[in-house]
């Protein structure tokens, strides 16, 4: 027997082994096999009559029994497919290490080497499922009524979280519930191991884990939560480059499972799932609301970070003895008009245009146009074009100024690692007023704040990324569902009259994503329409600049793809193509990009591929 086996490499073939005679691997199994002169851990992802003596034996298996079915192996080359990531790739990222005996290393040493005795795989989807819609929990009150719905299910229950201490956390809730068993980093290896055999035997019901679970056995009729579906966090670096959302909805299509979902301002795809009756939205009663206050800068906010108006609240919520929190960015990549507000867009694209100081000069992310900087305001010729904003420590120095009796501290989770990160989140769990980036507002938990004030709101609109009003409109609503009742919301910001913020002031779900929906429609951007991102690396600029163009005319081979100009990022070292297309998009691309997989001399390389990007590249 002849075994095709995948490794944890970007190639998308798999490499082939002669069987020793006397195993029985099975497809789905994961073995030990040589390449390039040492031992690795693949999939088993197909066997095959054959007996050829140049091919390598494989060395030992590293399972005892397939720990994927024949249905989950082809669940996972769907996600391969979809995300462009080698077979190999996805499975290493989405199941539990096996754990080696690091002396065993040929057939004939160590138990189990030698022989693989055949067992049946762990369950997989049973077929002519019944499809059901997934269900998009919504509103105050969603994780307890995930928490009963997992109570009433006769199955298993798989719950995947955005992070390690959520993951924990439920753990610690669905203990009540019943036996519950942890496959996220926050355990040991051995642990997690365990915990997988033990789903797979059905010794264990319930588990909680990260996007290394998607692919974790449940006991029929299946359960799979996703909590906090429009978090970035559930698309981390790393093949496969694919949202959990899109794996737990193709999963329970597949398996005929239960998916519930969950989110306080779900992403514009899902919303729109829900909007076009492919998944039923369930939103809870709207719950206490702060009192939320629009601030205009117009003409102002040049030399001090608060308003009066955020002022006042600071002072009257220091007063009261609760907490204030105000966030900031350091981002300044876009120019706005000082008079009217209006941010200087492409006017194709309908993205803010990347300001750059040095060259002086305006510049799409997406279609890569440039335009040097304008004399007066496109929007109400007003002169007064300048690019600010207010920094961490800027505003800190302001706010020490003003309120000097008061215990603040700085808190910039994204910019600080290690011990200093740590003294730092230390000081602003005892402070009174905490001024941070948006990560900062992880500190707090529902309903513990007075106040929360954002310096600058307009900087969020302003990053040159068509998700930039999305990403503004959850951050409001987390911030508004952390005060506590009878406390407020004060937004700073030159253009007051926008649909997140007016939808926020509402409380209005609906009323975002309905100006959302019609700006992604117009301009044909996700959901009506994928996108994929393309980094192009030569070994030296001008071979990068050849290759990022043979890379775009191979693409627009295909009709169906609209391939936007190679755009350079800041320090000119790599060039990125944008790809807008249909919903067979990582197909097209593929097959477009067929032929560089050679890995001839002439224009070599490295291209990076990410389909459906959350976080835009530029």
């Amino acid at each position: 027997m002849i075994a095709d086996v995948a490794f944890d490499a970007p190639v998308s073939h798999p490499f082939s082994y002669r069987v020793p005679d006397g195993w029985e691997p099975a497809p789905g199994q994961r073995v030990l096999a040589p390449l390039r002169g040492a031992a690795r851990v693949g999939m088993v992802v197909a066997l095959r009559e054959g007996d050829d003596a140049r091919l390598k034996p494989l060395l030992r298996v590293a399972d005892s029994t397939p720990i994927l079915s024949p249905a989950q192996l082809d669940f996972a080359s769907w996600i391969a497919a979809e995300s462009l990531s080698s077979l190999g790739s996805t499975c290493a990222a989405l199941l539990p290490p096996p754990l080696l005996d690091s002396r065993a290393t040929g057939p004939g040493s160590g138990s189990g080497a030698r022989h693989a005795t055949r067992m049946e795989p762990p369950a997989g989807a049973p077929r002519n499922a019944p499809e059901r819609r997934p269900t998009l929990l919504v509103g105050a009150g969603r994780e307890q009524r995930v928490l009963e719905r997992i109570e009433g299910a006769k199955g298993g229950a798989l719950v995947i979280a955005a992070d390690v201490d959520t993951a924990a956390r439920w753990a610690q809730r669905l203990a009540k519930v019943d036996q519950v068993v942890r496959l996220d980093s926050g355990v040991d290896e051995e642990v997690r191991a365990k915990a997988w055999r033990q789903l797979a035997d059905g010794s264990a019901r319930l588990a909680t884990g990260t996007r290394s679970a998607l692919l974790a056995p449940v006991a029929p009729p299946g359960t799979l939560v996703l909590l906090d579906e429009h978090e970035a966090a559930h698309k981390p670096p790393g093949p496969p480059r694919i949202h959990s959302r899109d794996v737990v909805l193709e999963r329970a299509a597949r398996e005929g499972a239960t998916l519930l979902l969950t989110s306080a301002t779900p992403s514009v795809e899902m919303w729109w799932r829900a909007d076009s009756g492919r998944a039923e939205a369930v939103p809870a009663p709207p719950g206490p609301w702060p009192a939320v206050s629009l601030a205009d800068t117009r003409g102002i906010l040049r030399r001090e970070p608060l308003t009066p108006a955020l002022a006042r609240a600071v002072r009257e919520t220091l007063a009261a003895g609760r907490r204030v929190f105000l966030a900031v960015t350091r981002l300044t990549s876009a120019l706005a008009c000082d008079e009217c507000g209006a941010i200087v867009r492409c006017a194709e694209c309908a993205l803010a245009l990347a300001y750059s100081r040095a060259a002086a000069t305006l510049a799409c992310r997406l279609c890569g146009r440039t335009a040097p900087l304008p004399d007066t305001c496109p929007s109400c010729q007003g002169r007064r074009l300048s690019p600010f904003g207010w920094g961490v420590e800027r505003v800190e120095h302001a706010v020490r100024r003003r309120f000097p009796d008061a215990r603040i501290a700085r808190y910039d989770p994204d910019g600080l690692r290690g011990a200093r990160g740590e003294t730092q989140r230390a000081a602003a769990a005892a402070a009174q007023v905490v001024i941070g980036t948006r990560g900062a507002l992880r500190l707090f938990g529902r309903a513990t704040l007075g106040l929360a004030g954002f310096v600058s709101a307009d900087q969020l609109l302003r990053v040159p990324d068509f998700r930039a009003g999305e990403r503004t409109f959850a951050l409001l609503w987390a911030a508004a569902e952390r005060v506590v009742e009878g406390g407020a919301l004060v937004i700073q910001s030159q253009n007051p009259t926008h649909y997140a913020f007016d939808a926020v002031v509402r409380q209005d779900l609906a009323a975002f994503y309905a100006h959302e929906l019609r700006f992604r429609g117009e301009l044909g951007y996700p959901p009506f329409r994928r996108l994929a991102t393309l980094t192009v690396r030569g070994q030296s600029a001008p071979e990068t600049e050849r290759l990022a163009a043979r890379v775009s005319a191979a693409l627009r081979t295909s009709t169906a793809l609209q391939v936007y100009p190679p755009g350079a990022d800041r320090r000119n070292r790599v060039r990125r193509v944008v790809v807008k297309g249909p919903a067979e998009l990582p197909r097209l691309v593929g097959a477009a990009l067929e032929e560089f997989r050679g890995g001839r001399q002439e224009g070599r390389g490295i291209i990076d591929v990410e389909v459906d990007p959350v976080e835009w590249p530029f």
